[in-house]
């Protein structure tokens, strides 16, 4: 902890403050991590923090909480997002619900553009258990909804879709008793997703047009476009290739230009994730050039803004467009890299879409003994949180790879033999 923090705090002079610090170095309980530009200290064994803390009684902890939270806000100033993590923790540990909320949620943001969805989960359920503690308005009724908006928004990657579901039902639920349009559009885009994760592809369907409809009348511009690529993804789904490049592409036309690093909520970049489904879409129609230049577009984008799951779709989609070209010297290295991404941010929904193309990409460059296993990691791994969709895909080009592997073992058991 910063000295100057622990004086703020202290009710001591600044020499007694020095002297006691001191003695506590002496003795081997605290020790300087940093001189310049300001004194640091931190307790030397994590045991010692343990017991201290521990001997302060509840009110105590609680007001030393309150009162470190708001030095911090003095100290930093403008710089205050630099520290909001410590912000929200001192918050809410010091019963400071108002402030407890902002800080959780500004903490969550964070970590969501760069993509830490669990450290996002995280600091959105702190805010979230601030809530009660506020008073009954609208107000909090609207941040209730938007805030489990949020929180899905982070755990849709960890493929926790139980829980998923539940927030949605409860947003949607405090988004009808408020009458409140936009955040029921807001609502049905993220059933959408839902539905389409399971491959529940008519429903996935529906919910996005009523995202569409309400988005309409709202004139919630960019609600539509984020219902579009919903609404994409379930005709991708249902391999009505040219519907979905319709949606896609009116999401891509929105986020250009000074839009084109917004993310609206979402979990991945939409200006690079729409420019990576273009791309998937034009490869299944086979309209490679069309598609090259989209993707190729998309995966700039992503290069250019610090957010791993942008990057990680934005390879996938001019991965799987450069497989289908027969251009497997170009998919190898951005397929390489989208995998490696997910399996690094430990994201197993974006693993399952991913595995089973690169997997592909290794059977036709003669790979298998990569490809098996992991394309047989990303099958158990679908088994065990049953999607259907993604364990037939992952099915398929684990077939392949096994089926080669057998010709292979019959071949060389054949020259064997002479």
């Amino acid at each position: 902890m910063p000295f100057a923090l622990l004086w703020t705090i202290a009710d001591m002079s600044e020499a007694t403050l020095h002297r006691g610090l001191a003695h506590l170095q002496a003795a081997e309980f605290l020790y300087e991590t940093r001189l310049f530009p300001a004194q640091e200290y931190t307790f030397k064994h994590a045991l010692t923090h343990e017991v201290a803390y521990g001997s302060l009684l509840l009110e105590r902890r609680r007001g030393l909480h309150a009162r470190i939270a708001e030095a911090l806000e003095v100290l930093t100033g403008e710089q205050g997002a630099e520290q909001v993590e410590r912000l929200a923790h001192h918050a809410l540990r010091g019963e400071v619900w108002e402030k407890a909320l902002a800080y959780g949620w500004q903490a969550g943001e964070k970590a969501m553009a760069r993509s830490a969805y669990r450290e996002a989960v995280g600091y959105f359920e702190q805010a979230l258990s601030a809530l009660p503690h506020l008073p009954e308005q609208r107000a909090t009724h609207e941040q209730a909804i938007d805030l489990r908006l949020a929180l899905r928004m982070a755990l849709g990657p960890s493929g926790d879709l139980g829980r998923v579901l539940a927030l949605l039902r409860e947003a949607e639920a405090l988004a009808a008793d408020l009458d409140d349009p936009r955040r029921l559009g807001q609502v049905s885009g993220s059933l959408s997703n839902y539905f389409w994760i399971r491959g529940a592809y008519d429903e996935a369907i529906a919910a996005a047009q009523r995202a569409l409809v309400l988005a309409t009348a709202g004139g919630e511009v960019g609600l539509h476009a984020l219902a579009n690529l919903r609404l994409g993804q379930a005709y991708h789904g249902q391999g009505d290739y040219r519907r979905a490049v319709d949606c896609f592409a009116q999401t891509a036309a929105f986020f250009d230009g000074a839009q084109r690093h917004e993310r609206l909520g979402l979990d991945v970049l939409p200006a690079a994730g729409a420019r990576a489904w273009l791309a998937v879409c034009h490869a299944e129609l086979g309209m490679f050039s069309e598609g090259i230049a989209l993707g190729e577009e998309g995966l700039w984008i992503a290069e250019t803004v610090d957010h791993p799951a942008g990057l990680m779709v934005a390879s996938w989609g001019v991965g799987l467009l450069a497989l289908r070209h027969g251009d497997v010297s170009r998919a190898l290295p951005l397929l390489e890299r989208a995998v490696g991404i997910g399996r690094d941010a430990d994201l197993p929904l974006f693993f399952l879409r991913m595995a089973p193309v690169l997997g592909a990409a290794y059977t036709l460059v003669g790979r298998v003994a990569d490809a098996v296993p992991l394309l047989t990691q990303a099958l158990e791994q679908a088994r065990a949180m049953a999607w259907a969709s993604y364990e037939a895909h992952c099915r398929l080009s684990l077939g392949a790879a096994l089926g080669i592997a057998r010709r292979w073992l019959v071949l060389d058991r054949r020259l064997r033999m002479g």
